[in-house]
């Protein structure tokens, strides 16, 4: 095994590790402060996680060559918390069978980006993980920070990869 696809598969399961610590934690608050207008990015806590959910369903897509393209974006939000944890851990568990399937030469196979008036575009499979594994991480900050500002305490995200404090939560992923 090679240590590309290795590392990608890790990240797949950290992945799926912060995100199920973070919805857990998002669980805990009231519709109202699920809803509440923060400063950020995305308005709130809800529209931010609904955009990691969606922008994962629309590169799981191209990765997956299923044809969806930006027709994934005219899914409805969704509206709690509880919802939004159900349908992010199976986005999660399809990226991680993904990733789990993937060889070196795979990574460097292209798939098609939809971008509209931009036309399609071509990336590689290994390009557009890791911008998926990055563009996860930006936005988990974000519903984090957006948690200091509520009575729910923001959760450890990061202890995932070492042995050290590994929270028991991870290992479920490993």
């Amino acid at each position: 095994m090679t240590a590309f696809p290795e590392h990608l598969r890790l990240m797949a399961r950290n992945n799926a590790y912060a995100n199920e610590r973070l919805h857990d934690a998002c669980c805990s608050l009231s519709q109202v402060e699920f809803e509440a207008e923060r400063t950020n990015f995305f308005p709130s806590i809800r529209e931010t996680l609904n955009h990691i959910w969606e922008v994962d369903r629309y590169y799981l897509d191209a990765l997956c060559e299923e044809g969806w393209g930006l027709t994934v974006y005219e899914t409805p939000h969704l509206e709690t918390a509880d919802a939004l944890k159900a349908a992010q851990a199976l986005e999660d568990r399809k990226l991680i069978r993904f990733c789990d399937a993937l060889t070196e030469v795979d990574l460097k196979r292209t798939v098609q980006h939809e971008r509209g008036a931009n036309g399609v575009h071509h990336e590689t499979i290994g390009a557009t993980l890791l911008h998926l594994f990055q563009h996860q991480v930006h936005h988990r900050g974000q519903v984090h920070a957006m948690l200091s500002g509520t009575g729910v305490k923001a959760p450890q995200l990061d202890d995932f990869f070492l042995e050290f404090g590994r929270h028991p939560v991870a290992e479920k992923h490993m």
